[in-house]
């Protein structure tokens, strides 16, 4: 069997599961890549056949998505010559982590495509929101790579198309501890933004992971390293608590580790919103915004004795690829797109999933 997995590179997460999943898949047939964006900073070990730059998100100093960098970087003629010309009639099964290209070269060529990943489970109507919806949002979030079959990944079953996440093998094999020390990760903000307000916190270690840092150096308590997925996970593994994004992976690491967690998600980043709805609904703290007020919060929190709120909702990697596997079965010999009016339908196709 061939197999084409196609992942954006506009974030760490879809890097770390693609690595997770690639030597699962090597057991199916032979595996191709296609990577498009150019916002990560982890290495890809595994080959890759397509690269485009694709589209990629950008923020601002405040921590907000830069949108005016977003379009300026988004060449729709290059995108669409991109898109007829990927090959996708050599492939048996393509499975697109909410990658664009791929999803509608597959559309324009009536090719079977799965979408698999985090961004999938939102085509389901069950999967949480947050009080104010979006509708823009929502619109581009179920459009954006379109696909025939959704196998979403979120941090409960809010659907039966929706699995456990998809946790690193150093992670779902570690034996967590709490040590004296803080793992930040909130590449959202500018590095002297995190520096200067967190710099009061004297009582416990600060392990800050950053793209400005080149190399790991001390100031006082706070640790400064670059983005480096080993050193990160040593740090997270014994951490007291984590203050990150409102991103998927490290959130749903966290839960597995039963860490202690504030989460503060990308101003104007509606998936990052979702995503802190449904872990407020599992008893994680959530901010709008990384300011003065975060370090009391930091302080009570670490007071805070057990972790009783995190649910068991996973699974092993391997029964998960199986699964998926079995269900491309039953879905292989299906006509894509046959039929399907997407302009007049009465509800969208993908609430018919």
């Amino acid at each position: 069997m061939k197999i084409l997995y196609a992942l954006p590179a506009t974030g760490n997460g879809h890097i770390s599961r693609a690595i997770e999943l690639y030597p699962i898949l090597l057991q199916y047939g032979e595996v191709d890549f296609l990577v498009s964006g150019c916002n990560s900073h982890l290495a890809f070990p595994f080959p890759i056949k397509y690269k485009s730059k694709g589209i990629s998100l950008f923020y601002n100093t405040h921590g907000a998505i830069d949108y005016y960098r977003f379009l300026q970087n988004i060449q729709v003629s290059k995108l669409l010559t991109e898109m007829r010309s990927l090959p996708v009639h050599k492939y048996d099964c393509i499975i697109s982590d909410f990658e664009p290209l791929s999803a509608w070269a597959c559309k324009i060529n009536k090719k079977i495509c799965i979408q698999m990943g985090h961004q999938a489970s939102f085509i389901y109507n069950e999967t949480p929101r947050p009080a104010k919806i979006n509708a823009t949002a929502e619109f581009i979030m179920q459009r954006y790579a379109p696909g025939n079959h959704y196998i979403g990944l979120h941090f409960a079953k809010y659907h039966p198309n929706i699995f456990p996440p998809v946790i690193q093998s150093s992670i779902f094999n570690s034996h967590p501890t709490e040590k004296n020390h803080i793992t930040i990760y909130l590449q959202q903000y500018k590095l002297v933004k995190i520096v200067e307000t967190l710099k009061i916190i004297q009582t416990i270690d600060l392990h800050i992971f950053h793209p400005e840092v080149k190399k790991p150096y001390q100031e006082n308590n706070i640790y400064l390293y670059p983005i480096d997925k080993k050193l990160f996970n040593e740090s997270f593994i014994d951490c007291r608590l984590i203050l990150t994004g409102g991103g998927f992976e490290t959130p749903a690491e966290a839960l597995y580790m039963q860490k202690k967690m504030i989460c503060i998600p990308i101003k104007s980043h509606y998936e990052q919103q979702c995503n802190v709805a449904a872990l407020q609904q599992l008893g994680i703290v959530s901010v709008p915004t990384l300011d003065q007020h975060i370090v009391p919060l930091i302080h009570h929190q670490l007071n805070q004795k057990g972790n009783k709120h995190h649910p068991p909702f996973f699974m092993n990697t391997d029964l998960f690829i199986s699964t998926l596997f079995e269900m491309w079965e039953k879905w292989r010999y299906e006509i894509p797109y046959e039929d399907i009016d997407f302009a007049n339908a009465e509800k969208p196709y993908y609430n018919n999933h």
